[in-house]
């Protein structure tokens, strides 16, 4: 990430406020709270990727506060704020970063805006990850961008190979080496736990649908789940293997074209860029606030898939 982009979330950090969020194993989280700018219209967690930390996620959480809503982003343990002294060895895995972090975050926002909506952005992993927390049922309605979990089956045709390589041999490979997975170094995102690089390059804990389902059932918010079309990895297969899980829910699916959105290319990350303030931002809006799907003509075809 340059360095200019760096200062100016480091900046951007100063218009909210610090926070610590406590977590049921005794581990403290570190975020930031947007307040919302006039009459608050709910609250909203916004759930990071893997291996992105929570900063990225600021300007888009600032555009929620001027808009009317109280927001928390945070770092899950190992990334970020949260990241420990000692990576290496920390033992943090995928899943506690459902059952504890993002429950911890369900919580947090709970106490801070007690009786208000509470609704969850979750990007990537982090559209998958509220299923798993025990407070899931306290969620009013989730927004789900690119959410997936990384099965490399799902990976778009042209890309699979590449992705392959990179996410379930490098990966596991240099977390194998280094004790954790050293992304910072690589430029591949965040520096990684080795819990958390190895459930994703293996898919421990998540090759079997069923596997979580005691967790995923008590998760019966809305889900307006979205994706674009040269979302590598966040393609319709590998979105409908995440969604399968919430059983309990109301989905609904939305394939747009990065035309669509007003630019040439989207991809899995780009959706968060300030650039899309003014569009793609502005409509989430609808969701957020009344439940209103912006794309009820743009569903997916019951039969497409990337295979």
């Amino acid at each position: 990430m340059p360095a200019m982009n760096k200062r100016r979330e480091s900046d951007l950090a100063r218009e909210a406020e610090a926070v610590v969020i406590g977590c049921s194993d005794g581990l403290a989280l570190r975020g930031h709270f947007w307040s919302a700018e006039g009459r608050s219209n709910g609250s909203v967690i916004i759930n990071p990727a893997t291996g992105v930390a929570a900063r990225y996620y600021h300007y888009y959480a600032r555009f929620l506060a001027e808009h009317g809503f109280d927001a928390l982003t945070y770092d899950y343990r190992g990334i970020g704020l949260s990241r420990p002294e000692r990576l290496r060895g920390c033992g943090y895995r995928w899943r506690d970063w459902g059952e504890r972090d993002f429950d911890a975050a369900l919580l947090f926002m709970e106490g801070q805006r007690p009786g208000q909506p509470l609704d969850v952005v979750g990007h990537s992993i982090g559209g998958f990850l509220p299923g798993l927390a025990a407070h899931a049922d306290r969620v009013g309605r989730m927004l789900a961008v690119g959410a997936q979990y990384g099965n490399w089956r799902d990976y778009a045709p042209a890309h699979r190979l590449r992705l392959f390589v990179k996410w379930h041999l490098l990966m596991p490979a240099a977390a194998a080496l280094a004790g954790y997975f050293p992304g910072r170094r690589l430029g591949w995102l965040e520096d990684l736990p080795k819990g958390v690089a190895l459930d994703w390059a293996f898919q421990r804990g998540w090759s079997d649908p069923h596997s979580a389902a005691k967790a995923f059932g008590n998760f019966r918010a809305p889900i307006l789940s979205l994706t674009v079309t040269d979302d590598e990895i966040g393609t319709v297969p590998a979105i409908r293997r995440g969604l399968s899980h919430y059983r309990n829910a109301d989905v609904e699916e939305v394939l747009l074209t990065p035309d669509e959105l007003g630019f040439a290319q989207i991809g899995h990350f780009d959706l968060f860029h300030a650039r899309h303030a003014t569009g793609f931002w502005l409509d989430t809006l609808l969701w957020l606030r009344d439940g209103t799907n912006p794309w009820p003509h743009k569903k997916p075809s019951e039969h497409l898939v990337f295979a």
